[in-house]
C-alpha cells in the first residue's frame, strides 16, 4: 500500500500547474462563494431562493436559479454570513463563513418546511435531523480556529458542556459520565471501528483503547461538519449509550482544481480536489498525510528513546447520476510506537526495563448513493466496511531490531471489523409530517489473542514463524466472533402549529451472538417555541449497546467465574431523559441550559463469588469503568448483567458565533456519575469529575494593503475540570511482585482538580491566487501538571503519580492555491 502514496503525487503535480493558470486572471484579494440550495428532506432544488451574503459593513443579494444554484461572483475576502429565504421554508442564517483568495466557498443550504417567520442559525454544512437537541455541528474551519484541536473534531468536542477528555494525549471523551467505551464513530452514515492513530496513547497500560487514540485518521482537509451527539438519541442513531462522533466527507470543488499543502509539527498534509468532468458535475477529493515525528524517525532523531510514525490516504469520488448521486470514498491509515529499551545504569523508570514495538492500522470504505424518488420520497443507500488491528510485543532488555527473533514475553494482538449496509426511506405527505424507516444490518467481526511469558500453545500468534518462539508456562486469551447486529428505526416527526415539533420512533437493537442481546427502544422527543426567541425541549430514549469484543471472548481466571459466562452477556441499556431551554438572543448568539438523567441497567458487573473468590479486590468490578483493553484483559473476572450506573446533570451554554471579528462559547457542567453491583452502595465511577468549565474565544483582526488582506487570529481556551477518580494502589503488594497491585476495584481516590491553558495565534495573508496561513499552537500554555494516574514503578520501588502532557508547541504552516 505504501508504494501508491508517491504516485498519487506524482500524478497531481502536474494539476498544480493548471491551478495557477485558471487563477492568473484573478483579481487581488478576492474570491468566488457559490452553492446550491435544496429541500432537506427530497434533495430536491430550489429555484427562486432569496439569498443575503453579508459582513460587517454591506450585503450581496442573489437569487437562487432553476436548478437550485446561486453565485455571488467575486466578493472581497473576509468573514460573511449568508441568510437565506424560501416562501413555505424556514430561514437559515449561515455563519462563520470564511473566504480566502486560494479557495472558492461552495455553499450547499438545506431547507425545511416551515414558517419564514421561524430563523434557525447554522455552521456551514449543518444537516438538518431529527435531532432536537443535545447536538452539535462541528464545521472545518472551527476546527482550523480553535486552539489545541491538533485538527480534530474530536479534541474541539471537549469545549461542549458535558463532555470531558480522560488524558491529553488521546481524544478519548467521557461523554456526559459515560466510559469512552460508550461512544461511537460513525463515517457516511454508518458506525464504523475506532478510527484514530495511536489508539494507546495515554492509556495506563499501554494497550489499544476501543474508541480514541493521539490523532485521527480522517484529515481535517476533507472532512465536512461533524455532528456530535450526546443523547437522548432519536431512532436513527442505535449502538451506543456514551454519545455519536458523525462525519462525513465534504464535496470537492465541481469547477476547478484546487490544492492545499501543511506542514507543522503534527505532520506534512498534501490535498487535492476538483473535477472529474465538469459536463456531469463529478468530483474528486484526495489527501495524504505522514507525521512529523515519523520525518524525524528517518533522519534518525527520537524522543526519549521512542519513535512515533503515522500516515494515511483518504479519497472520496462523487458522480452524479441521472437520477441521484453516488459517492465512492476510502481512507487507510497506519502507526507505530516503538520504544528502546535502556541499559541497566541509565533506566529511570519501570518502562526502561523493555522493549516495546505497537503497531496499528486502520480502512474504511464504501459507497453511498441518495435518489429523490419523487416530490415526497427519498431514498439513501450505503455501504460501509471497516476495520482495525493492533499489536504489541513487549520483551524486556533487548534491542528493537532482536524482537522479531525472541522469545515471547507479552504479545497482544487484537482485530475488529465491521460491514454495513444502511437503508433508508424518507417520506413527507404534507410539509408539516415527515416518515424516516431505516435498517442497519451489520456484520460483526472481532479477534483477541494475548500471549504472556511461559504461554504453552499450539498455534503462532501473527508474525511469528514458529511454535518454538514461544514460551512453556503461564497465560493466554485468545478467541474469534461472528455475529450479525440488525437495527431497524422509525420515526414520526409531525408539526401540529409553527410552535410545536414532535417526534415518536422506536429503534430496535439485535445481537445474534446469544439469545440475550435483544432489545426494543421507544424514543420520543418535542420542541416547544411559544415566543420567537425561545424553545423548550424534552427528549427520551431507551437504549442499548454490546460490550468491546475484549469483554465477551476473555475467559475468566481459576476462581471467578465459568468459561462461558462472558460470551453470554447481554447489552448494557440505559434509559435517557434530557430536558432543555434555549434563548437565542440574536443570530450569531445564543444561551442554552439541558438538565439530564440517564439510569443504566444490565450493566456487565462482577459475578459475586463472596468467600470463595481467590481475591475480593474484584469485588467492585464493573464495565462502566473500563478504559483500555488490559484493564480487562489481564485480570479477567466472569460478568454478569446485573449491575446498574446513574449519571445525572446540568449542562449551560453561552455561544456567539463570530461575527464582528470576535467569538465566544462559555460552557458549564455539574454531575454525577455512580454505579452499583447488584446489591450494596453507589459508588463513584473512575469519570466522576463532579464540575467541567470551559471558556473559549478569539478575535480577529482584517487589514488591507497594497491589495493583499491580511487577517491576524488570535484564540485561547481555558479549562477547569474536577479531578477523575483512581484506585488505590497497594504498595506493599506491589513490591512483592514487581507490578502494580490495587486495593480494590472502586475508584475511592479523588485525582487533583484540572487545569489548563491552550493558545493560538495565527496570520493569514490573501494574495491574487493564493492564500498562505502561519500559526502557532501552545497546548498548556502555563505547563500545569495535571494528575493522569498512579501505578507502581519497579525500578524506582515507590508508587509513582503520572501527570499528563505540560507544555507542547505545534508550529503549522498552511498553503491554499
Amino acid at each position: 500500500m505504501a508504494f501508491l502514496y508517491p504516485l498519487v503525487f506524482v500524478c497531481l503535480l502536474p494539476l498544480t500547474a493548471l491551478a495557477q493558470v485558471n487563477n492568473s486572471a484573478a483579481p487581488a484579494s478576492s474570491q468566488r462563494i457559490r452553492g446550491t440550495v435544496f429541500d432537506a428532506d427530497t434533495d430536491r432544488p430550489l429555484s427562486g431562493a432569496t439569498l443575503s451574503l453579508e459582513d460587517a459593513t454591506q450585503a450581496y443579494p442573489a437569487l437562487s436559479q432553476p436548478n437550485g444554484t446561486f453565485n455571488f461572483g467575486r466578493v472581497p475576502v473576509g468573514r460573511y454570513q449568508l441568510i437565506v429565504q424560501y416562501l413555505g421554508y424556514e430561514s437559515l442564517v449561515v455563519s462563520e463563513i470564511l473566504l480566502e483568495s486560494g479557495k472558492e466557498q461552495v455553499v450547499d443550504v438545506r431547507l425545511r418546511p416551515g414558517s419564514e417567520t421561524l430563523v434557525e442559525t447554522v455552521v456551514k454544512g449543518v444537516r438538518p435531523d431529527n435531532s432536537l437537541g443535545s447536538v452539535q455541528t462541528i464545521s472545518p474551519e472551527q476546527t482550523l480556529r480553535f486552539p489545541a484541536t491538533y485538527l480534530d473534531p474530536a479534541r474541539l468536542a471537549t469545549a461542549f458542556a458535558g463532555v470531558v477528555n480522560t488524558n491529553d494525549q488521546a481524544n478519548n471523551l467521557s461523554v456526559r459520565g459515560n466510559s469512552p467505551n460508550g461512544l461511537v464513530w460513525r463515517l457516511e452514515g454508518a458506525e464504523i471501528v475506532n478510527p484514530n492513530h495511536l489508539s494507546n496513547a495515554g492509556t495506563i497500560g499501554d494497550r489499544p483503547m476501543p474508541s480514541g487514540g493521539g490523532v485521527n485518521i480522517l484529515s481535517a482537509q476533507l472532512l465536512g461538519s461533524t455532528r456530535f451527539l450526546s443523547g437522548a438519541f432519536t431512532p436513527e442513531y442505535g449502538n451506543t449509550l456514551g454519545g455519536v462522533m458523525d462525519m462525513r466527507f465534504r464535496e470537492g470543488n465541481n469547477q476547478r482544481h484546487e490544492f492545499t499543502a501543511q506542514a507543522g509539527l503534527i505532520g506534512l498534509d498534501l490535498a487535492a480536489e476538483g473535477p472529474l468532468s465538469r459536463k456531469t458535475g463529478a468530483t474528486y477529493l484526495v489527501n495524504y498525510r505522514y507525521s512529523f515525528t515519523g520525518l524525524l524517525g528517518l533522519m534518525g532523531i527520537s524522543f526519549g528513546g521512542e519513535s512515533i510514525r503515522f500516515s494515511d490516504l483518504s479519497v472520496k469520488l462523487a458522480l452524479p447520476t441521472r437520477r441521484g448521486k453516488l459517492t465512492l470514498f476510502g481512507v487507510f491509515g497506519k502507526s507505530s510506537n516503538d520504544f528502546t529499551a535502556k541499559a541497566d545504569s541509565l533506566r529511570e523508570e519501570d518502562k526502561d526495563r523493555f522493549s516495546i514495538r505497537f503497531d496499528s492500522w486502520m480502512g474504511a470504505g464504501g459507497l453511498t448513493y441518495t435518489q429523490a424518488l419523487n416530490n415526497h420520497w427519498q431514498w439513501k443507500l450505503s455501504a460501509v466496511g471497516s476495520a482495525n488491528q493492533n499489536v504489541r510485543n513487549q520483551v524486556p532488555g533487548l534491542l528493537l531490531e532482536q524482537l522479531a527473533g525472541a522469545r515471547l514475553f507479552q504479545y497482544d494482538r487484537n482485530t475488529n471489523a465491521r460491514a454495513t449496509l444502511h437503508n433508508q426511506l424518507t417520506y413527507r405527505p404534507r410539509d408539516d409530517r415527515r416518515l424516516q424507516l431505516g435498517l442497519y444490518l451489520t456484520r460483526w467481526y472481532g479477534s483477541a489473542g494475548l500471549w504472556r511469558a511461559g504461554t504453552s500453545l499450539g498455534s503462532v500468534p501473527c508474525g511469528l514463524s514458529s511454535p518454538s518462539q514461544l514460551p512453556t508456562v503461564g497465560s493466554v486469551q485468545q478467541g474469534v466472533l461472528w455475529a450479525w447486529l440488525v437495527q431497524p428505526y422509525v420515526n414520526y416527526q409531525w408539526m401540529p402549529s409553527e410552535k410545536l415539533t414532535l417526534n415518536v420512533g422506536l429503534h430496535g437493537n439485535l445481537f445474534t451472538l446469544n439469545k440475550n442481546s435483544l432489545s426494543l427502544e421507544p424514543r420520543v422527543s418535542v420542541r416547544w417555541q411559544p415566543l420567537p426567541r425561545h424553545a423548550f425541549t424534552l427528549a427520551y430514549g431507551l437504549h442499548s449497546q454490546t460490550q468491546q469484543p475484549i469483554v465477551y471472548l476473555s475467559r475468566p481466571l481459576p476462581g471467578y467465574g465459568n468459561p462461558n459466562d462472558n460470551l453470554n452477556l447481554g447489552f448494557t441499556k440505559a434509559h435517557h431523559l434530557v430536558a432543555g431551554y434555549t434563548f437565542q438572543i440574536d443570530e450569531s448568539a445564543s444561551v442554552r441550559a439541558e438538565a439530564y438523567y440517564q439510569q443504566l441497567f444490565n450493566v456487565p458487573v462482577a459475578i459475586q463469588q463472596g468467600a470463595t473468590a481467590p481475591n475480593r479486590a474484584y469485588d467492585n468490578y464493573s464495565v462502566l469503568n473500563l478504559l483500555d483493553i488490559s484493564e480487562f484483559a489481564e485480570e479477567t473476572v466472569g460478568l454478569e448483567n446485573k449491575g446498574f450506573g446513574r449519571n445525572k446533570g446540568i449542562e449551560l451554554t453561552f455561544q456567539k458565533l463570530l461575527t464582528k471579528n470576535y467569538y465566544l462559547l462559555l460552557t458549564g457542567t455539574l454531575y454525577d456519575s455512580k454505579y452499583r453491583m447488584q446489591t450494596g452502595d453507589w459508588l463513584d465511577t473512575r469519570f466522576n469529575g463532579r464540575h467541567a468549565l470551559n471558556l473559549t474565544g478569539g478575535k480577529e483582526y482584517i487589514t488591507t494593503r497594497n491589495t493583499h488582506t491580511r487577517i491576524w487570529s488570535f484564540n485561547a481556551r481555558i479549562s477547569h475540570l474536577g479531578g477523575f477518580r483512581d484506585r488505590l494502589v497497594n504498595e506493599a503488594g506491589s513490591r512483592n511482585v514487581s507490578r502494580t497491585v490495587y486495593d480494590a476495584n472502586d475508584f475511592s481516590e479523588k485525582l487533583p482538580n484540572y487545569f489548563r491553558t491552550d493558545l493560538r495565534v495565527s496570520w493569514k495573508k490573501n494574495r491574487a491566487r493564493y492564500s498562505r496561513t502561519l500559526s502557532l499552537d501552545l497546548l498548556n500554555a502555563t505547563g500545569a501538571k495535571n494528575r493522569a494516574y498512579s501505578y507502581y514503578d519497579a525500578v524506582q520501588g515507590r508508587v509513582v503519580h503520572k501527570n499528563q502532557l505540560g507544555l507542547l508547541p505545534l508550529l503549522n504552516y498552511r498553503w491554499e492555491f
